[in-house]
Order: C-alpha cells, then structure tokens, then sequence
C-alpha cells in the first residue's frame, strides 16, 4: 500500500509508457495482417493502407474500444487474491505490458505476424504464476479464449470462402462479368457497411453518450448501409462506364471494381480491430491506473480514464507508420496469391469475425482470424494455391508467442519488484 502511495503517480507514467509501447507493437504488427490484403492484393498502396488505418483504427480504438478491455482487466486472472497485496498486481500488470511490447516489436522488425492477443494474455499468465501461483489464472476463462483461437479462423475462413463462392457465382462466371459486377459490388458495399455500422451504432457510441435501442440500431444501420451502397452504384456505373475499357474477359475491369470495394472493406477492417486489439494494450493498463487511483482498492467494474483510450489509439497509429509495412509484406503475398476479389472475401470475412467477438467481449486473434479467411479463399481455388510453407511459419511464430511473452513478463516482475520493493 505504501508504495502505490508513495510512488502512485510515477506508477501510472511508467505504465502509461508501456501501455503506449504495447500499442505501438500492436500496430506494427495486427494492424499490418488487418491491412496486408488490401496492399497485397495491389488494391491500396502502402501509404494508402497506413492512412486508412490511422483514422479508423483510432475511431475503432476511441469509440467501440470499451467492451474487450474488461475481458483482458478481468477475465484472465483472479484478480481478488491481490486484495491485500495490491502492488503485486500494478507490478505484475506493469511487466505484461512490457513483456508483450517487447516481443511485438521484435517479431514486427523480423517481419512475423505473431498475435497480440496471445502476447499479452501469456504475459499476465507467466507474471500470475510467479506471483501468486496458478490460482490465480482463470482458466475457466482461458478455456474459452484458447476455444476462441480454433473457433474463429475456421469460422472466419467459412465466411471468406462462402463469400469468394459467391462472387465466383453471381460475376466471374457469367456471360457478362462486368455488367454483373457493376450490378453485385454495390451489393456487398451495403453488407460490409451494415457490419460496421451496427457495432459502432450499438456499442460504440455509448462512449459519446448515445444510447439507441435494438431496433433503432438496425434502423440506423441499414439507412447507413443504404446510402453508401447507392453512392457506390453511381460511382461506380460512371467510373466504369465504357466497357470496351475491359479486357475482352472481363476479369481485369471486374477487379478494379473490387479494387473500390476493397477501400470500403479495409475501413471496415481497421475500424474492427481497433475495437477489438486495443484492449490488449489498455486493459492492463486500466487496472493499474484503476487500482492506484482507488488506493489500492481491486475493483470488478471501474471507469477507464478518459486518457486511456486515446493513448491506445495513439500508439496502434505510430506502429502501423513506423513498422507495419514489414509484416504487412509477409501477410499480403506469402500465403496465396490475392487479387482483390479474393482480398475483399479475406476482409469482409475478418471484419465480420473480429467485429462479432468483439461484440461479445471475447479477446480473438485479429492475426488468426485473418490468417483463416486468407486459406478459406485459397481454399476455394484448391490447396495447390497455398504456400504451405509460409503458413507453417507462420503457425510456428505463434506457438512460440505464448511462452516468450509469460518468460519475459517473468524477468520484468521480478526486476519491477527489485526496484520498488
């Protein structure tokens, strides 16, 4: 107790850093698998996909980044057994940030696209075993988040795969594929727009102190929808109005109308994750401040300080600028070769994924649940369009990013303690 009262304010500068660091680490590396088929898909340039990025993941982040982060504070351990030794908690929160800051920006400057989610959570895991014992996990709770690493790349990979069947259906193979494209693109515009609306509408804005029902949700949600949907129809029957443009296939012209949809998926992509992801950063990050600022009171709900999200935000934009255009390589060409047709399956299938959990308070890998939409599209090519290899690689880095995050939470605890005991 004497010394969250002694050092309380140099705690929650010191935790803020780390916080800000664990953000930047997330943006080096999730945001950049959020991102990677849109640019590898050539439908966005880097620098566009970064500046996409800044202002949606930041408005994912601010708006609709409350509800995961209280799975992240609470869920993962219990967190009443710090009761009369608070300082352990600040401390043992302290050194998952670090520790999971650390090992992202690493993997982001090696290039792999490891989980934040998977980071953070092992980090708090290693630190709790350490320091009050495995007690202390939830593992009731870690079940179900460890379910949710198997569950949602296969659903995420159905929804890409049912998605990419479908365009294959209703546009490439017809007679006309660019007169159907011009006739189904503003279609799936209205669908993409609809799965972001509806979260942010519903839970996001409680944050700015609008409260809709259900239905007046789906209602707003579907006017949304609508209006960008007719936008995109117009846009897009004058932009490619001379069909002698295309292709005597069709198939080049298709692709740049799906290079339109793409822009309208990759918002979608970014706004999703940073509602999501930014938890990973935040969450620990709340408990310590929470827990100082109430003298070292533990409690179940507490206010996130209005700082505390923007700060997330911040951060997630500063690494996605500085580093995220390396992972962004190995995730946008290493698995399969993506066109936008099948980056917009592989995107509006992650978003729908990542925005239902989020909706549920249940932390997923953004990085897995990408990865999954990726192979569902590659999939419905058949399995030689896969680069087994990469994907090997790829499902090795994130065995090996549990247990380097819980080490490394270890080693800062114990240093942390050393130097505040």
């Amino acid at each position: 107790m004497e010394i969250l009262a002694n050092y309380g304010t140099l705690l929650i500068g010191v935790a803020a850093f780390f916080g800000l660091l664990m953000a930047i680490g997330i943006g080096a590396n999730d945001v950049a698998n959020a991102m990677g088929t849109s640019v590898g898909s050539k439908a966005l340039t880097v620098k566009q996909a970064i500046i996409i990025a800044m202002i949606f993941e930041f408005a994912g982040a601010y708006l609709a980044g409350g509800e995961v982060t209280d799975t992240i504070r609470q869920g993962v351990i219990e967190t009443s057994l710090y009761a009369s030794h608070p300082e352990t908690l600040v401390f043992g929160m302290m050194s998952a940030l670090l520790a999971a800051g650390t090992w992202l920006l690493v993997a982001s400057f090696m290039g792999w696209p490891v989980s934040t989610t998977h980071s953070i959570i092992g980090a708090i895991i290693g630190f709790a075993c350490v320091s009050v014992g495995t007690n202390a996990v939830d593992w009731h709770s870690i079940q179900g988040i460890v379910g949710s690493w198997l569950i949602t790349p296969l659903i995420a990979g159905i929804f890409a795969y049912l998605i990419f069947i479908s365009a294959q259906r209703l546009i490439f193979d017809t007679d006309n594929p660019m007169k159907n494209a011009k006739r189904f693109v503003p279609v799936y515009m209205f669908i993409t727009a609809m799965v972001i609306a509806l979260v942010t509408i519903k839970k996001g804005l409680k944050h700015i102190g609008l409260h809709l029902s259900t239905g007046e949700a789906w209602i707003v949600s579907i006017g949304v929808s609508l209006i960008i949907m007719v936008v995109g129809y117009f846009y897009i029957q004058r932009k490619y109005a001379d069909d002698d443009l295309v292709d005597s296939n069709g198939y080049a012209g298709v692709e740049s109308v799906f290079s339109v949809l793409m822009v309208v998926t990759a918002c979608a992509m970014a706004f999703a994750h940073g509602s999501n992801d930014v938890a990973n950063a935040i969450g620990p990050l709340s408990a310590v401040v929470s827990t100082i600022e109430s003298s070292g009171q533990i409690a179940a709900q507490s206010q996130i300080a209005w700082w505390i999200l923007p700060l997330g935000g911040i951060g997630i934009v500063i690494g996605l600028a500085t580093l995220g255009h390396k992972v962004m390589a190995t995730v946008g060409t290493g698995i399969t070769e993506l066109t936008p047709s099948r980056g917009f399956a592989a995107q509006l299938a992650t978003a729908s994924t990542v925005v239902l959990a989020s909706g549920t308070g249940l932390p997923i890998s953004t990085t897995q649940t990408l990865v999954g939409a990726v192979l569902g599209v590659g999939f419905a090519r058949g399995i030689a369009a896969l680069n087994l290899g990469v994907v090997r690689n790829i499902v090795a880095s994130w065995i090996v990013t549990l247990p380097a995050g819980a080490l490394l939470a270890v080693i800062f605890f114990y240093i942390m303690q050393a130097l505040f005991s």
